[in-house]
């Protein structure tokens, strides 16, 4: 399982505010999670999404187009891949793994 940190900008906005674009590409995660294709985490500054690696490529073409959708004429995303194969991890795994540590040294 492959974890995306995606960072989707949205350029010529009306304003400094991109919440409702952002608003819209969770809604469109919220459809790829119903279909059981992905998870996903929204936080202050990007989404992660987990999932199938061909999956996310998908995913993320489909967000990246929804403020084109929205009549933007141009948007910048960033992508960030995290694809481990010798070991099975999803998001909340990892944050597991990095507690240990900070509670007990690892032990």
């Amino acid at each position: 399982m492959a974890i995306v940190d995606v960072v989707v900008i949205p350029v010529g906005t009306d304003g400094p505010s991109v919440s409702k674009y952002i608003a819209e590409i969770q809604t469109k995660l919220k459809e790829y999670k119903a279909q059981g294709k992905i998870d996903y985490q929204l936080t202050p500054m990007n989404t992660l999404i987990e999932g199938d690696l061909k999956d996310l490529f998908e995913v993320v073409q489909a967000i990246h187009e929804l403020p084109f959708d929205k009549g933007l004429s141009r948007v910048c995303t960033n992508i960030r891949i995290d694809d481990r194969r010798d070991k099975s991890r999803n998001m909340n795994e990892k944050v597991k793994a990095v507690e240990k540590y900070l509670n007990d040294g690892g032990n």
